[in-house]
């Protein structure tokens, strides 16, 4: 049997789950499963590693930048951006893929205008490196958007660091108006904690404004409610989601 899996904590929001079950059993594909492992720690991977049968694990929050030294190989974006959210399992060897970037870049592009030149990204973990790094591709100017100055330590006791970082309390009128596409990549509004959002001046946003959110349960956020009640183009995560797992699946059964 081959064996596929999530690794993240908490998992009662994914549908990841779901969403490989259900190709599975409609594309016919009677020798693959696919489980959640909720770990509340990242060292809690070395369990999942012991089963001889797992050839793929998807990462979710917390661990896409935890995880990266499990990994013997890279491919060159994860090396780039510091963050993993496919990995390959192959004779032991774990190769860390970052599959994030082709499904935000492809479910952007949906609503993007020529308009959309400047943009904030609403948290600093591993997704928001995915979502800066096309966006640098893409020749948007950015600014990284959190509850911590530059220079404060983090969980781990390291200072962030991060170019082009602001705070919540920095974001007025003047800016809002300029960074036009706005997108969150923290997991406020998240199920089950569905009453919380990303602490923005919302009533500075219009219809020039595009607000996209990682999260896609529930189907629209707290977030991308404010932005809907402000006229903004919206978009949630469910796309990325479709996009990235389907590029997952052909990561684990590549032959190169």
């Amino acid at each position: 049997m081959r064996k596929f899996g999530l690794i993240g904590y908490p998992l009662g929001h994914s549908f990841s789950g779901t969403y490989f079950r259900d190709k599975f059993r409609q594309e016919q594909i009677a020798d693959c499963v696919y489980s959640n492992y909720e770990i509340d720690s990242v060292l809690g991977l070395r369990d999942v590693l012991k089963d001889p049968e797992l050839e793929g694990l998807n990462v979710t929050i917390p661990y896409k930048e935890s995880v990266i030294p499990f990994l013997q190989k890279k491919d060159p974006v994860v090396s780039a951006i510091g963050a993993c959210n496919c990995i390959r399992i192959t004779e032991g060897i774990l190769t860390g893929y970052n599959t994030d970037v082709i499904g935000f870049e492809k479910s952007l592009i949906e609503k993007l205008t020529d308009k959309d030149r400047y943009a904030l990204i609403l948290g600093t973990g591993g997704s928001s490196k995915a979502v800066a790094w096309v966006l640098q591709k893409k020749g948007i100017q950015f600014l990284f958007v959190s509850r911590k100055a530059a220079g404060t330590p983090d969980v781990s006791g390291k200072p962030t660091g991060i170019p082009g970082l602001v705070m919540y309390s920095d974001l007025n009128r003047e800016m809002m108006q300029k960074y036009t596409l706005i997108i969150n990549t923290t997991p406020l509004g998240m199920f089950p904690e569905t009453g919380t959002s990303a602490d923005i001046p919302y009533a500075f946003a219009g219809p020039d404004h595009y607000f996209f959110d990682l999260v896609y349960n529930p189907a629209r956020t707290l977030f991308l409610e404010k932005g809907a009640r402000a006229g903004a183009r919206i978009k949630n995560g469910a796309d990325m989601l479709a996009v990235q797992a389907e590029a997952s699946w052909e990561i684990w059964n590549s032959q190169s």
